[in-house]
């Protein structure tokens, strides 16, 4: 099947890579010359595991292919994907200059029947929005569908390939025709294609969102209640995962969520339920609890040096928002290090990936050191930010001979509590024994 996708962003970019792998013919469209240049050239501009592999298969073999003319890539797609920003406002109402913007083009240029799918995360209505403004100017029969993602930075491409559910948004038969076919290779296993109206597909993507930020604020708020009652978090994540009405995941406590989707989404429903005179109190108090946990885990560092950080170094590990992705946005190590060089301290840092996107932000502020234990050379102290793999089981006696004090603050709960007391380290973790005394006897809330 000949397939468009709008936008080579991370979900168009994702999109039709796994299209093309399943045996589509897919033209990526970006009005961005540079990037669509680097595509060509095989570089890709976004992290993701297994992405690279399945986009050099698919653009060596004539599958995947991108351009920056509109007309030239639609040109015979029977279906078109809509996967372009909708960046959010100050009160957080998502932005569809972009999507009205393509959709009054394609009104122009449509040549036959086609299905266009939006597949970025938009609010309630959009589909009857990108429907008017396509009718306006269109000699031929078309369809706006609703197909909202669900897919998961870092496993991205496992999510898409095997996806728990589809869910697509189309009173049109002759739509849902189109996608049984298209979703048949990636559903093999029994997973549903669910279909709906469009409307109720729109909610379906915050609603999934905002109840798993939701989650994560929730354990937030236990955690910091545990660290007041002398009790351990993880304890308390095991006991009330293996109950199959709550489940194990988004459990884990830390430094709050961010990225490209929870905070956009939880943000854009809230604005959604106030348009329509409706006070969402539960989402209102998940976005405070997760300004607020970031927050208050600087406080937990400046309270242990008085408040003053003038002259110190500071080692800081992990910058993306989660693990194997080196997505920035709205990562909880910004405000960590915009807090910290404002209180005077230096600060080295390393990531994986996402040095070189923090570095467009920070630029020289920043040391960005050549690995983990580089960026330890010199430092007062340890802040874990970001749970890659490669944190969890370092050499204490390297980390030892590199920083000048035994201190480490843990925003992902890497370490075992009673180890890090035999190790003789201060220790601060999220919702666990903070560990004082070096000297103390084995924790009872050890991990």
């Amino acid at each position: 099947m000949k397939i468009a996708v709008i936008g080579t962003g991370y979900v168009g970019l994702v999109t039709g890579t796994c299209f093309a792998e399943t045996g589509n013919d897919v033209v990526c469209v970006d009005n961005n010359e540079e990037k669509v240049k680097q595509l060509r050239g095989g570089k890709i501009p976004i992290y993701e595991p297994e992405l690279d592999t399945l986009f050099d298969r698919n653009t060596q073999q004539g599958r995947l292919t991108f351009t920056t003319n509109l007309e030239e890539g639609i040109a015979g797609a029977k279906i078109i994907f809509l996967a372009l920003p909708t960046p959010p406002g100050e009160d957080g109402s998502a932005d569809l200059k972009y999507i009205l913007g393509v959709a009054e083009k394609l009104g122009h240029i449509l040549k036959d029947y086609t299905v266009v799918i939006n597949k970025s995360t938009v609010p309630v209505g959009t589909a009857d929005k990108v429907t008017a403004v396509i009718a306006k100017n269109a000699k031929v029969p078309f369809d706006v569908v609703s197909n909202p993602e669900f897919l998961r930075e870092g496993v991205a491409v496992e999510d898409f390939m095997k996806p728990e559910r589809v869910v697509i948004g189309t009173k049109s038969a002759r739509a849902k025709k189109l996608l049984e076919e298209l979703y048949e290779p990636f559903v093999r296993q029994g997973n549903p294609i669910l279909f709906m109206d469009e409307r109720s597909a729109e909610v379906t993507k915050y609603a999934a969102n905002a109840f798993l930020a939701a989650k994560i604020s929730f354990m937030n708020e236990i955690a910091n209640l545990c660290e007041l009652v002398n009790a351990d978090v993880d304890q308390v994540r095991k006991g009330i995962g293996t109950d199959s009405r709550i489940g194990k995941r988004f459990l884990f406590a830390g430094i709050g969520y961010g990225g490209s989707c929870f905070p956009k989404d939880v943000k854009a429903l809230y604005y959604t339920s106030k348009e329509n005179n409706y006070n969402f109190k539960v989402l209102d108090a998940v976005m405070e609890v997760n300004a607020l946990q970031r927050e208050r885990f600087v406080e937990k560092v400046l309270a242990k040096y008085n408040g003053n950080l003038a002259g110190k170094t500071i080692a800081l590990w992990g910058l993306a928002f989660k693990p194997n992705t080196d997505d920035i946005r709205e990562a909880p190590s910004i405000y960590i290090i915009e807090q910290l060089l404002a209180k005077g301290a230096k600060v080295r840092a390393y990531d994986p990936e996402a040095m070189a996107n923090v570095k467009q932000i920070f630029g020289d502020k920043v040391h960005f050191a050549h690995d983990q234990y580089d960026a330890l050379s010199g430092a007062d102290f340890l802040i874990i930010a970001t749970e890659w793999n490669i944190f969890r089981s370092p050499d204490f006696d390297k980390i030892n001979t590199l920083l000048k004090s035994k201190v480490i603050f843990d925003g992902r709960n890497l370490y075992h509590v009673g180890n890090m007391k035999d190790l003789g380290y201060y220790y601060y973790s999220i919702g666990r024994e903070t560990v004082e005394d070096a000297h103390a006897s084995p924790s009872r809330g050890a991990k």
